[in-house]
């Protein structure tokens, strides 16, 4: 929900990514039916700080900034943010707000409760209220309050809101939009989290995202502002290794972090996380939604595709809208968003965005300004750097699912291993005492000085080669371009003489190794895709089960959804592993209960064996553009 702690006061109403320095490159425009605004100078702000009364009593700190002279009266921007308001006056001469500040509106931010100076209780991804309770308060109702008192006691607001907001500040728009306020005229959630529990961030599939989980739970509820944890080892890597079970981790925090509490408690999908899944309340919602999602987001790619895709099944009038650029957490408010680490896409997408879409859409459903001719979905193609314009995401059409399967000697390959002779698996030993690391070590803490967690997704995987314990298959050279559009999915037929176990895939971009277009790219390893299964919610996440040893069953790894292009020349590859630590805790591999309360030795080796033929074989299933059909049918032949 957070990428970087030094960034407080501008995440209320943007979330920034990794810093992102221009380059001379070949421009990529938006797509050509994105109307464009015309510019005018900046205007500067009267600013106005107030305690804001909700329906229970408590007051909510809350600016405003009012442009000097304006010409006529201005719809409100509002953003509300658990990460403090304190210092916005900065945040207008910053790139991600130049447009919007240059069209004119009155900005406001908000403290949530119990957050800074905020009055009340701060709860977490606070639950949805129970309605039959004619006092009780949520999010929603706190953000309903605050725009009726805006409307009726800001000068020269033209009665129109609009929100905004990236991470836990999009959930908030999110919960906005549940209940709204009348004046609630258009929302932006960006990367806002759907399932804490299916796909964002404290867990992927079931497995618990331990690094990142601990770091901002204690972050954030160790004070009512921010106080990161304070590691004694430089790696990582090494701290969560020598804490051992996470049974330890309340030595540590002494029980005094509600959320950590909550993750021990609540170990299965379970009320608890239900409650706090927004999708089931998504079918009422009737405000123009703008959602913002970026390819290599690093802690919530799930959630704003499962909200565009859930508001999708009740839109009879268009007002639901998808953008996904080529963006970690955040990156849609870089300065450019040329690049992401050394990846280059030809273009400044960031600030394209912010121009030919974010600008024209709030100012079409809050000022009655220009026309919208966005489309339905607008993606980034990476590998052609190109925009694309689509009538619906996932395509309905021009796109055939094809199997990429895994075969001996380390093969990939759209044609299944037909023979039996050879091996028809491959196998290693996943020993939790030697985890795989998710990145090249040293791993610095997630916040705090020096810390690249922003960029992690696009790191050269290249660091895990002669490791015994990851598996990976490779299509040869491809003769000509494949394009995945859509969502992805790997299907494993395994097993593990243990009784519990994780099972990570990855989908990678393998470079030449003659990069003639880059050549510090050269042999580059890039994933495109990836995420992790705990073994035991293969049938459910309500329900776990424990694995039978040596058994083999079918593991299906959502990969989620991608829109790439793999050039002529790449390889691509897919790589299986059972650790991927400490971004996601250690599975015992012996069936426990509760993984939480786990003890130090109920953590054995297993091996793990992953089958390719001739009864099972493992496959990843790629939406593959028909264009594409010549080159994965010369990659199928081997």
């Amino acid at each position: 929900m957070r990428s970087r702690i030094l960034f407080v006061a501008a995440a209320a109403l943007v979330a920034t990514g990794a810093a992102i320095a221009p380059r001379d490159a070949g421009r990529t425009s938006v797509p050509a039916n994105v109307v464009q605004d015309s510019s005018s100078p900046a205007p500067s702000f009267d600013k106005k700080e107030v305690m804001i009364a909700m329906r229970d009593g408590a007051h909510l700190h809350t600016v405003i900034f009012s442009p000097k002279h304006a010409d006529g009266d201005l719809p409100i921007l509002m953003s509300r943010t658990p990460y403090g308001v304190e210092g916005m006056d900065k945040a207008f001469g910053a790139p991600a707000l130049k447009y919007l500040v240059r069209d004119g509106y009155i900005f406001v931010f908000q403290d949530i409760r119990g957050r800074f100076t905020s009055e009340g209780k701060f709860v977490m991804l606070r639950p949805m209220r129970d309605k039959t309770k004619a006092k009780a308060i949520d999010e929603s109702t706190d953000a309903y309050d605050t725009i009726d008192w805006l409307i009726k006691n800001v000068p020269h607001n033209n009665g129109r809101v609009g929100m905004l907001g990236t991470s836990y500040p999009g959930w908030l728009t999110v919960m906005a939009m549940l209940d709204p306020h009348p004046a609630l005229k258009a929302v932006s959630p960006r990367a806002s989290p759907a399932d804490m529990f299916i796909g964002d961030d404290f867990h992927h599939n079931g497995a618990f995202r331990l690094s990142y989980g601990f770091e901002y739970a204690t972050m954030m509820e160790t004070t009512k502002g921010f106080s990161a944890f304070k590691f004694d080892q430089p790696d990582t890597y090494d701290w969560y290794l020598k804490l051992g079970s996470l049974a330890h981790v309340n030595d540590r925090l002494h029980g005094k972090i509600p959320s950590w509490n909550d993750f021990a408690n609540h170990p299965d999908y379970d009320a608890f996380w239900r409650r706090q899944a927004v999708a089931p309340n998504l079918d009422r919602v009737k405000v123009p939604t703008l959602n913002i999602a970026g390819w290599w987001d690093q802690e919530d790619f799930f959630g704003p595709i499962k909200i565009y895709e859930t508001l999708e099944r009740n839109d009879p009038k268009h007002l639901n809208y998808l953008v996904v650029g080529p963006w970690n957490h955040g990156g849609w408010s870089a300065d450019s968003g040329e690049h992401l680490g050394p990846i280059h896409f030809g273009a400044p997408t960031s600030d394209d965005f912010r121009r030919g879409i974010e600008a024209p859409w709030f100012a079409y459903w809050l000022k009655n300004k220009g026309t919208l001719k966005l489309a339905e979905a607008t993606t980034f193609e990476a590998g052609s750097n190109t925009w694309k314009s689509r009538d619906s995401w996932p395509p309905r059409t021009g796109v055939t699912n094809r199997k990429l399967y895994v075969r001996a000697d380390s093969q990939l390959a759209f044609a299944p291993q037909t023979s039996a002779s050879g091996s028809v698996s491959e196998s290693y030993v996943s020993d939790p005492a030697n985890p795989v690391p998710y990145r090249a070590r040293p791993i610095l803490p997630t916040y705090g000085e020096g810390s690249t967690w922003s960029r992690w997704l696009v790191d050269d995987q290249r660091f895990l080669n002669g490791r015994k314990d990851v598996l990976s298959w490779k299509t040869a050279p491809l003769d000509s371009d494949v394009v995945i559009a859509g969502a992805i999915s790997a299907h494993l037929f395994a097993s593990t003489t243990g009784s519990d176990g994780d099972w990570i895939v990855k989908l990678i971009d393998v470079y030449p190794e003659r990069n003639q277009a880059d050549t510090t790219l050269s042999g580059y390893e890039l994933m495109v895709a990836n995420d992790v299964l705990r073994g035991r919610f293969r049938h459910g996440f309500a329900h776990p089960q424990p694995i039978t040893p040596n058994h083999v069953d079918e593991y299906v790894v959502d990969l989620h959804t991608q829109d790439y292009r793999f050039l002529r020349g790449h390889r691509i590859m897919v790589q299986v592993q059972s650790t991927w630590f400490p971004l996601i805790d250690r599975n015992p591999q012996t069936y426990v209960p509760n993984i939480f309360e786990a003890k130090d030795s109920d953590f054995k080796a297993a091996t793990v064996s992953i089958f390719h033929a001739p009864k099972y074989g493992t496959y990843v299933l790629l939406p593959i553009e028909s264009g594409a059909a010549a080159a994965a049918e010369g990659a199928g032949r081997r």
